[in-house]
């Protein structure tokens, strides 16, 4: 099935072919495109970045298992909302998938309506974290125009120095300051001081899924 950068996708890995196949039945009923894999390695062989959705995860699999893939991705740096679904789960494989970042794990087995459900809620989260981390790259590359004696003026407002202070510390005149600090504000398109410091601030958080919206 052909599908665009901006069409979400539902990531099914098990080794159980019973298992992939009704799920994939589920999920497509409900409109969603579905890829289907029955090995982690052959899920990395195709996965495309591009593309926002979540990863539906067994947890115990021939060769790599789910928390072995799991570790993968935080290895290669790839953010996917990660559904654990086993049918032979502990509290200890549960606990691991959730300090590694799962979003949910649920056992085998599982009501279709709340699957879908925790799938749809995967997505949405995962459709946000994307859209944080290209704000955070459009701030990011507006300080990056900033010339260097600009970054460090900068970095004074963050920390609430007056225009008085920063002059002290960096050794120059209030007046060049002044001039720095328009420059800096018209190159970060803030319309105030307030709001250049929670620019700096929301691009130097960790990247988290969050439902909140600030910048344009």
């Amino acid at each position: 099935m052909s599908v665009n950068n901006s069409t979400p996708v539902i990531y099914l890995v098990d080794d159980e072919f019973a298992i992939r196949d009704s799920l994939t039945l589920l999920i497509e009923s409900t409109g969603q495109t579905v890829r289907s894999f029955d090995s982690a390695e052959a899920f990395l062989n195709d996965y495309d970045p591009a593309h926002p959705g979540c990863l539906l995860l067994d947890v115990r699999m021939p060769l790599m298992s789910g928390h072995d893939l799991q570790n993968e991705l935080l290895n290669r740096n790839i953010s996917i909302p990660i559904i654990f679904i086993s049918g032979h789960a502990d509290i200890a494989d549960s606990a691991k998938a959730f300090r590694a970042g799962a979003v949910d794990f649920l056992e085998k087995p599982f009501d279709n309506g709340v699957l879908l459900e925790r799938i749809n809620e995967a997505v949405k989260k995962d459709i946000v974290f994307r859209e944080e981390r290209v704000k955070k790259r459009r701030i990011q590359d507006r300080i990056d125009h900033l010339t260097a004696r600009e970054k460090e003026v900068l970095g004074l407002i963050v920390k609430s120095h007056s225009n008085k202070e920063s002059a002290k510390i960096l050794n120059i005149s209030n007046r060049t300051v002044d001039v720095h600090r328009a420059s800096i504000m018209e190159k970060m398109q803030a319309e105030n001081v307030a709001e250049l410091i929670t620019m700096v601030m929301y691009c130097e958080a960790p990247n988290k899924y969050v439902q909140e919206e600030r910048f344009r």
